[in-house]
């Protein structure tokens, strides 16, 4: 295989993935939301697992007891640094706004948060929270199957100060490569608060691991759309605009996530899946009947 520059590798793992998706019922795909809030909790050695799944479940329990109508995902990392994300989408910033204002006023929900918090934070070394945008024109075929997937890929790109024209021109690039290769998707989002300087997040959903080995079946296709003049201006654009870039792995963590009933239904075996407790009791009463 030719050598294709270092920058056009990391595009190759983070964009192009081999997926079932397509397969799927259209009608069961999420569009992704037009603004992400996105709270980074950084737990201490020893501290993640099941010890921090039970200090979140304090969350989900006040929200479920509030029947409150703003759900987020939970995500915790399989690589770099130990910490767990939480996602929540909104329409809009005013939405956002809205549904912090919103929370401030009920002050049962409040109370019970705070509690939740103060246990939450002894598990942790660090918290840092973002907001984000989504960039449609960035994006390619971003709609899925959300409630199905089990991973998010997901990349860090930070962009050279006077340079956006060149990036620009890169995920062209890429992007027009890419729509000729089907079963190719991802969602890109550009940082609004939070964030130094400029930076892009790059979502690539994956419903088993099984399709990162998949992905180098993809280098040749894209290649070939490239072209070889493609690939040295894909080599130019990368040294122009991209300052840093970093990808790592994230697992969806149901038992931390708040989530809403249609997810449940999409696939409750994941989401609430039945405990061997639960069915016990079920399995006595009929035996009960029998006799």
């Amino acid at each position: 295989m030719k050598r294709v520059p270092g920058f056009l590798l990391g595009l190759l793992f983070l964009f192009a993935w081999l997926t079932t998706v397509a397969a799927q019922d259209q009608s069961a795909t999420h569009t992704p939301p037009k603004v992400l809030t996105i709270t980074r909790e950084f737990v201490k050695p020893g501290r993640s697992g099941s010890i921090h799944e039970k200090s979140e479940s304090a969350f989900v329990q006040a929200l479920s007891h509030a029947k409150w109508p703003t759900h987020y995902l939970a995500l915790d990392s399989l690589s770099g640094r130990p910490r767990s994300l939480f996602l929540t989408g909104y329409d809009s910033f005013e939405a956002w706004e809205k549904d912090v204002q919103a929370t401030e006023k009920n002050s049962t929900l409040m109370a019970a948060l705070d509690r939740a918090s103060m246990a939450d934070g002894d598990l942790l070394s660090d918290i840092d929270m973002g907001a984000f945008r989504y960039s449609e024109e960035y994006s390619l075929r971003s709609a899925v199957d959300i409630p199905r997937m089990r991973y998010f890929e997901i990349s860090v790109f930070h962009i050279r100060s006077g340079r956006h024209r060149e990036w620009d021109d890169l995920v062209k690039l890429v992007m027009a490569a890419y729509e000729k290769i089907p079963d190719v998707h991802w969602a890109t989002y550009e940082a609004v608060y939070g964030q130094m300087g400029s930076e892009y997040l790059v979502f690539t959903p994956m419903k088993s691991a099984s399709e990162i080995d998949k992905e180098s079946a993809q280098d040749k296709q894209f290649e070939a759309a490239m072209g070889e003049e493609g690939l040295k201006k894909l080599g130019e654009l990368e040294a122009a605009a991209v300052e840093s870039t970093q990808t790592n792995l994230f697992a969806f963590n149901p038992k931390m996530s708040y989530i809403s009933d249609e997810w449940v239904k999409a696939d409750p075996d994941f989401w609430k899946p039945k405990s061997a407790g639960s069915a016990a009791p079920k399995k006595a009463e009929e035996k009960q009947e029998k006799k």
